[in-house]
């Protein structure tokens, strides 16, 4: 049954609609959850992932280790986190892609666009 009368419920267009998203449109898709001190204290569940953030991965390999995020990277819808790299062949290390949908934000920097985007969010 269709729910919105303005967005498509066909598979083939969302999935087109995801994958082709413009850069602005993945930043708040790629959001992540807040640790559970943090959702009672802002009373938000979820706000996109930013650079410096400090994230816990809870799925995956890499279960269970925690870092600073060193990038976000839009186009591969993933995230870069510090010392989460392995080693290749040649002895250079690389980093590890994790979807942001794998991570959980423990602690993260407030400035003035994000306390605006906490208090819109407040439930």
């Amino acid at each position: 049954m269709k729910t919105h009368s303005t967005v498509s419920s066909q598979r083939r267009k969302s999935r087109k609609a995801h994958f082709t998203a413009p850069s602005t449109l993945r930043r708040k898709i790629m959001s992540c959850h807040l640790s559970k001190d943090l959702k009672t204290k802002y009373d938000v569940r979820a706000v996109p992932v930013r650079k410096g953030d400090v994230v816990k991965i809870v799925r995956g390999q890499q279960k269970g280790r925690d870092g600073k995020v060193i990038a976000v990277y839009r186009k591969k819808w993933c995230v870069h986190v510090e010392k989460v790299q392995r080693d290749k062949t040649n002895g250079q290390q690389v980093q590890i892609p994790i979807a942001s949908s794998n991570c959980v934000i423990t602690s993260f920097k407030i400035d003035k666009n994000r306390k605006q985007i906490l208090e819109k969010k407040k439930r």
